[in-house]
């Protein structure tokens, strides 16, 4: 355990001792090296996927996903064999199982998924599955808005990319292919530098809350990549040691903002 890690750990608990502490949000990744891919780039993207805290920069291991695809044109590609395994360092310096996968795009919105296997999660006494989804566009928008057909998903209500900072992100929450009313949205800033210093610790994950219809509104402040994760719980537990526990099921979506030269 590297220092930082100590360090926030002991925090941490001293917090909870002294009865306030919100958890650290847990978000799985997928962050593309480029999510507008134009007639001057290069084909070829890298699809970074880690499960992790986005804002604090710190790291958990990833297990091997249970699927990972794209959808592209109507059509569902299975990409389960593209992704390499990669050990990446956290802020702390501690390194995680993660994964990688380079891609060739065609034309069109390409919307890249994974279904990670459950994490248990010892500390909130439940399994977490995050179903996870980043869309690229290269020469064409069509498609953006296309759900997957995942247990559950953000399907976007605004365009996912081309977004300036200050723009606002809409989605809608779906469960088994029917809207969630009023889901709580959690909302993080990937950090890569460490740049954001929250004042408490409650302006390091938003939390917002869809409407009647599942939808939810975002204004993100700053440029770079944002998560969205619906949470919800399934109607079906699993058994950890022989006793039925909660799965939390979250729908996450990442987009990114660009500030204006």
């Amino acid at each position: 355990m590297s220092k930082f890690t100590k360090t926030l750990t002991a925090a941490a608990a001293l917090t909870l001792s002294m009865g306030a502490a919100p958890a650290l949000a847990h978000f799985q990744m997928i962050v593309p090296s480029d999510d507008m891919v134009t007639h001057e780039d290069s084909r070829t993207i890298n699809l970074d996927l880690r499960f992790w805290h986005p804002l604090e920069g710190v790291g958990m291991h990833m297990d091997n996903p249970v699927r990972f695809g794209v959808l592209n044109g109507g059509n569902t590609t299975d990409l389960l064999g593209s992704l390499k395994p990669a050990m990446v360092k956290d802020r702390g310096g501690d390194k995680f199982r993660a994964f990688s996968a380079d891609f060739s795009m065609k034309r069109g919105s390409h919307v890249f998924f994974v279904e990670p296997k459950p994490y248990w999660e010892p500390e909130e006494d439940s399994f977490i599955i995050h179903y996870t989804k980043v869309v690229v566009s290269r020469l064409s928008e069509d498609g953006w808005d296309e759900p997957v057909g995942l247990k559950t998903e953000i399907v976007p209500v605004a365009r996912p990319f081309g977004l300036w900072t200050g723009n606002v992100f809409q989605g809608q929450v779906m469960m088994d292919g029917k809207p969630v009313p009023f889901s709580e949205v959690e909302v993080e800033y990937y950090d890569t530098k460490g740049e954001v210093k929250p004042p408490t610790d409650s302006m390091v994950t938003q939390v917002i809350k869809a409407d009647g219809n599942g939808i939810f509104t975002y204004g993100m402040p700053k440029a770079g990549w944002w998560g969205f994760a619906a949470l919800n719980t399934s109607d079906t537990p699993m058994k950890h040691d022989g006793v039925d526990k909660d799965v939390e099921l979250g729908a996450v979506i990442w987009v990114k903002t660009h500030d204006m030269n």
